[in-house]
C-alpha cells in the first residue's frame, strides 16, 4: 500500500511522541507535557505504559496514564488521561543508567511514529532524546535521529534546523567530529543545504523570499585567505551559485558576529559550517525554548533540542519547555503544510 503523504492525513490525528532514553528525562518531560497540555496538541507516547505510571508515581506526577491500541483512542482520551501505545520494555528502568538490552525498543519506538504518519494515523514526529553511544552499542549504524529518520522515509539528505523564536541555523555537517567536518565541506554540499533550508522556510514557515546567510568557517572567515582557504576555494563559490539560482544568500559572513542581535535582523536563518557552530548560539540564547526540525522529510519530524541528561534522571527537576515548544512547532508546522487537525 502506498503510504499516505502528510496532507492525507485524517482532520484529527495526534502528534507521535516517541519514548527516547527510558533511562533519561524523557519519560518526565512527556509527562509534565501532558500536565501543561495545550488545546491543538494532543499526542499519543509511544512507551512503555507500566513504568510511565511508576515514574509519576515516584515523581509526585498527577497523570492518569492509559494504555490505548490506536491513535485515534488517544485523541479521544487525552484531555483526560496521557494515552500511551503500549510498548513493554525488556529490562526494568535505572534513572541515569542506560541499558542497552533496552535499546530495541528506543529504535522501535521511533520506527512506530514513522509508520503511524506515513499512515495518516499521526500528525507529525517528535522524538525524544536518545543516548546514542547505547544504541551504538547495540548495533544502531546510524549517527543520530536525522539520518535514521532519512533512512526511514527514503530521503537521500536530511538536513538539520534548529529553531528558536529569535534564530533558525542549519549546519552543513553534523554528527561527525570537527576535523571530518572541514574534510567533507564542498561546494555541493553547502548548496544543497541551503536548497533545502529554503525551500522548508517557504513551505513550513511561510516566508516567501528567504534571506540566507552563510557562515563562514574560519576566524574572519579566512582574512581573505591568511587564516585558511575554505572560503575562497569552497564557501563563497557555493554562494555564487546560490546567488546565480535566484536564492537570496549572503556570504561567507565572519562567525563571530554572524549572531549579534544586529546582524540577526538581516536574515531568515543561518547555513552554519559544522555542528558546534550552528548550535552553540542558538543554545545560549534559548536553550529552554529551542527545538530541532529534520527539513527534507516527507512528514514533519521535531525535537527538543536538548539531550538525554542522565545526572537528573528520576530527580523530578527536567524541565520540559523545549519538548512544549517541539509539540508546538510540530502542529504548527504540520498544519501549514495541509495535515490533520485543520
Amino acid at each position: 500500500m502506498t503510504p499516505r503523504q502528510p496532507g492525507d492525513s485524517p482532520k484529527k490525528a495526534p502528534l507521535a511522541l516517541t519514548m527516547g532514553e527510558p533511562a533519561g528525562i524523557a519519560g518526565e518531560i512527556a509527562l509534565k507535557a501532558w500536565l501543561a497540555r495545550e488545546q491543538g496538541t494532543p499526542f499519543v507516547l509511544i512507551d512503555d505504559a507500566s513504568r510511565l505510571q511508576r515514574l509519576a508515581a515516584h515523581l509526585g506526577l498527577d497523570v492518569p496514564v492509559v494504555a490505548v491500541d490506536t491513535p485515534a483512542t488517544a485523541m479521544r482520551l487525552f484531555a483526560d488521561a496521557l494515552p500511551v501505545l503500549d510498548r513493554p520494555l525488556p529490562q526494568p528502568v535505572i534513572p541515569g543508567e542506560p541499558d542497552p538490552r533496552n535499546a530495541q525498543a528506543v529504535v522501535a519506538a521511533i520506527e512506530t511514529a514513522v509508520a503511524l504518519v506515513r499512515r495518516g494515523e499521526a500528525r507529525a514526529v517528535v522524538t525524544n532524546p536518545i543516548q546514542k553511544k547505547v544504541l551504538y552499542d547495540a548495533g544502531f549504524p546510524f549517527p543520530g535521529h536525522t539520518e535514521f529518520l532519512a533512512a526511514l522515509a527514503g530521503t537521500a539528505r536530511p538536513v538539520m534546523m534548529l529553531v528558536c523564536p529569535s534564530l533558525r541555523v542549519v549546519p552543513v555537517t553534523v554528527h561527525v567530529s570537527l576535523s571530518a567536518a572541514i574534510a567533507s565541506l564542498d561546494v555541493d554540499g553547502i548548496v544543497e543545504a541551503a536548497q533545502i533550508a529554503r525551500n522548508a522556510l517557504q513551505r513550513d514557515f511561510g516566508i516567501e523570499r528567504p534571506r540566507l546567510a552563510i557562515a563562514g568557517l574560519n576566524p574572519h572567515a579566512g582574512e581573505a585567505g591568511e587564516m585558511g582557504d575554505e572560503e575562497q576555494r569552497i564557501i563563497a563559490p557555493a554562494v555564487a551559485r546560490l546567488q546565480a539560482m535566484g536564492i537570496e544568500a549572503a556570504g561567507p559572513l565572519p562567525p563571530d558576529t554572524l549572531f549579534s542581535p544586529r546582524m540577526r535582523r538581516g536574515f531568515d536563518a543561518a547555513i552554519c559550517m559544522y555542528h558546534d557552530q550552528a548550535l552553540i548560539p542558538l543554545k545560549a540564547l534559548d536553550i529552554d525554548g529551542g527545538v530541532n526540525v529534520t527539513l527534507g522529510l516527507p512528514f514533519v519530524r521535531t525535537s527538543p533540542d536538548h539531550g538525554t541528561a542522565l545526572d537528573i534522571a528520576g530527580t523530578g527537576v527536567a524541565d520540559p519547555s523545549s519538548l512544549l515548544a517541539a509539540l508546538r512547532l510540530a502542529a504548527e508546522l504540520a498544519s501549514r503544510r495541509g495535515g490533520a487537525g485543520q
